[in-house]
């Protein structure tokens, strides 16, 4: 028996492998296997299984099998295929994605000791152990007060070698040692079990009983929900859920930012117990492995994660939920498969003959627009829960504000800041959302007006305070702000503009300096249980103002905040692309619904620079309905998403006028151009330098009207593309293939 197994490497070939008899019995499609590649065991993913081969070399032998039980289902074996296929990427390298190299079924947590104390002890002992040995006495102690056995390890900021004393105990007959499994500690990753008595109301029952009569049938069905800010998306859910759960079927929750994770993984709990399981790059490698291998085993019924989450190796899978589904996070840029998680759900689901919900206040156009043409079936919650009002919003001239009060570096109004105030009095609570981290972004020379940019990205770098460096945030290159001259003239007369978290959260604790105040952005969440603890610290309101980016700015809950103020909602309003009005307009429409979610009426304060902009006055008014008809009417004129499908080529390398000459040459040489095709470019990238390679882009635009399904866009970028590793002599350059890319810059 012969197998072909893919290996995560950048070209489609497989290689022809000897299925050892020992591996016979184990092995099927899918399988994943360790095999030698060149002078290396590498870990391979089995894509065809023969009797035969057409090969006339010697044929290497498998050497074993990764996992021990199979964790590759038909259907996910077939999701696989279809990523390979329609995202144009070896089947190796998207098998790696779905089955990352570091998880196996093999995981065994590790073995640790613990120490419990003997129930009935001699005063005497314990009186001489505390004469003659204080340390031990001090340990003991802290054993004795616990109320079940604790970690040994746990007790080295009280002992330097705590084993010993331990040992020194037991011998003493004051404890016992005892070595247990130690399980990975995922608490810190979760709120504390939210328990709610929640009745239906009519909209929500509505909806709920249109979804029940989808997952009886068992077959594929996809819905967009579209509910607005506090409508009770997330009580549908869990009904969903709840009914998968006792037909034996389970479910995959996507959520785009793991600043929802807790709050929502809390409310699950309440119901579903220890049926939860959280998926997010912030656990650690003991948590993700021991996580997996549960999933793999069955005792996880729901995942609730990120993007990745899609791949949970869940079996009988029947619901996937895509909240937010109109955010970016959910689509991975690099490295390949290039995906977008909301389109692998709909393809799992299909497969998996399961519900698909893609759900959100703001829909993405493409799925707004599909519900519209009858491509998706509608759901609405018009309506908050519980009679909430919607909050009433003001609009501030930031240009006007700045000329009346003569102060033209203010970055906080003063509407917004009497606002504030009049909710530390009322001890209700703020969110403050710039969706900008650091300090300032700017850097410019006061003698010769030169920026300062990144020498690795043609990119402003930016002052982050905390740390006092310069830090760019595309390539993470970083240096001390001390004793820094300008690049170009050397003086040291260097100005720091514009405005990041760390500089409105220095504002703020200089305006309300007996206020609480937290950030949340990337800087203070790169560990997840300290972002799950700023959480947790506000919606027990224990922090008066909370201010972040956009992580903070959708699907939160919290009943006491009632003032959103938005410090700039123009960043990113002005980038050459063709979906900012969009983004501008749900990230003010979705910040502005965290007010005022309960009786108390919330209220939301919109600082720009552009008031007659349409994006803000729609955004203002949270009327999406009419701003989706603008959107939709500038994007068919324009032949955009979602009246086209849309594929970029980037072209990168080193070496700037090699990657504009071999850009032009693989334009020269493209073939069949069909009627319906548009071609842009090539041309630079809008953010031209990045990591040091300089970036120039071919974007193909095909018509839907001309090509409903894409499939021409597809024969034709396999036709020009599938081997452009052979056409063209690449050198230091590479060629990234981007299918339904999100943006062009």
């Amino acid at each position: 028996m012969f197998a072909e197994v893919a290996f995560p490497i950048s070209n489609f070939q497989t290689f022809t492998y000897v299925i050892p008899k020992g591996l016979k019995k184990g092995i099927q499609l899918g399988s994943r296997v360790l095999a030698p590649l060149g002078k290396r065991n590498c870990q391979g993913i089995i894509i065809k299984i023969t009797s035969k081969t057409s090969y006339l070399g010697k044929t290497k032998a498998i050497n074993s099998l990764v996992d021990d039980v199979p964790v590759v289902t038909p259907e996910l074996w077939k999701l696989i295929c279809w990523m390979s296929r329609y995202y144009m990427t070896p089947l190796g390298q998207v098998a790696k994605t779905v089955l990352p190299k570091q998880l196996s079924t093999r995981y065994k947590p590790p073995m640790r000791w613990y120490v419990q104390p003997v129930p009935v002890v001699e005063d005497s002992l314990i009186i001489s152990i505390k004469k003659k040995y204080p340390k031990q006495f001090k340990v003991y102690n802290i054993i004795w007060n616990s109320n079940h056995p604790i970690k040994v390890s746990s007790l080295k900021e009280h002992a330097s070698s705590p084993i010993q004393i331990c040992r020194s105990l037991e011998k003493r007959k004051l404890v016992t040692l005892l070595k247990q499994v130690s399980l990975p500690d995922v608490s810190g990753f979760s709120f504390e079990p939210l328990h709610k008595k929640v009745v239906f109301n009519q909209d929500q029952d509505g909806v709920d009983k249109k979804i029940m009569v989808a997952l009886k049938k068992q077959k594929f069905s996809p819905f967009l929900l579209h509910g607005v800010t506090g409508s009770g998306k997330t009580e549908i859910y869990i009904s969903a859920v709840h009914y998968c759960l006792s037909k034996k079927r389970t479910a995959i929750i996507l959520l785009p930012e793991i600043s929802l994770t807790p709050q929502i993984a809390g409310r699950f709990k309440s119901v579903f117990g220890d049926a939860i399981a959280l998926w997010h790059s912030k656990l650690s490698k003991s948590q993700r492995s021991w996580t997996w291998t549960q999933i793999c085993k069955g005792k996880f019924k729901v995942v609730i994660g990120a993007r990745s989450a899609i791949f949970a190796p869940l079996k009988n899978l029947g619901l996937v939920v895509v909240d937010e589904e109109q955010e970016a996070s959910f689509r991975q840029d690099s490295p390949a498969p290039r995906y977008h998680a909301r389109d692998v759900a709909l393809i799992r689901a299909k497969y998996e003959n399961s519900v698909a919900i893609l759900s959100s206040a703001t829909p993405s156009l493409e799925s707004y627009h599909n519900h519209i043409t009858k491509k998706i079936k509608y759901l609405h919650l018009p309506r908050r829960y519980g009679g909430a009002e919607y909050p009433t919003v003001h609009i501030v001239d930031m240009i006007e504000y700045q000329e009346e009060s003569g102060k033209h570096d203010q970055v906080i109004s003063g509407l917004l800041q009497d606002k504030i105030e009049e909710r530390l009095i009322n001890k209700e609570q703020v969110l403050l959302l710039q969706n900008r981290r650091g300090f300032s972004p700017v850097i410019r020379c006061g003698d010769c007006g030169s920026i300062r940019n990144c020498p690795h990205c043609n990119v402003t770098i930016s002052y982050h305070l905390k740390t006092n460096n310069l830090l760019c945030h595309f390539c993470g290159f970083t240096e001390s702000k001390e004793g820094k001259k300008c690049h170009e003239c050397k003086n040291s007369n260097l100005l720091y503009f514009g405005t990041g978290t760390q500089k409105v959260e220095s504002i703020m604790q200089e305006t309300f300096p007996n206020a609480s105040i937290a950030r949340l952005d990337i800087d203070t969440s790169l560990r997840g249980n300290h972002m799950t603890s700023i959480l947790k610290l506000f919606n027990n309101g224990e922090i008066d103002i909370l201010l972040g980016t956009q992580m903070i700015a959708k699907g939160l809950d919290f009943p006491n905040a009632t003032l959103v103020g938005i410090i700039n909602a123009d960043l990113g309003l002005h980038l050459p692309d063709f979906r900012v009005g969009e983004r501008t307009f749900q990230l003010i429409y979705q910040a502005s619904g965290r007010a005022g979610r309960r009786q108390k009426q919330g209220e939301v304060v919109i600082q720009t620079f552009s008031p007659n902009n349409s994006v803000i006055k729609q955004a203002a008014s949270l009327n999406m309905t009419k701003y989706y008809k603008i959107a939709l009417k500038e994007r068919e004129e324009l032949n955009y998403p979602p009246f086209s499908w849309l594929s970029k080529i980037e072209i990168l390398g080193p070496d700037k006028g090699k990657v504009s000459r071999l850009s032009s040459k693989i334009h020269n040489e493209i073939k069949w151009k069909y009627k319906g095709l548009e071609i842009l470019g090539p041309s630079p990238c809008y953010l031209e330098k990045l990591r040091n390679q300089f970036r120039f882009h071919i974007v193909f635009k095909s018509i839907k009207t001309l090509d409903p399904n894409g499939k021409k866009l597809h024969q034709f970028l396999n036709l020009n593309f599938a081997d452009i590793n052979k056409r063209f002599k690449l050198g230091q350059n590479r060629i990234n293939i981007n299918i339904d890319p999100l943006s062009l810059i």
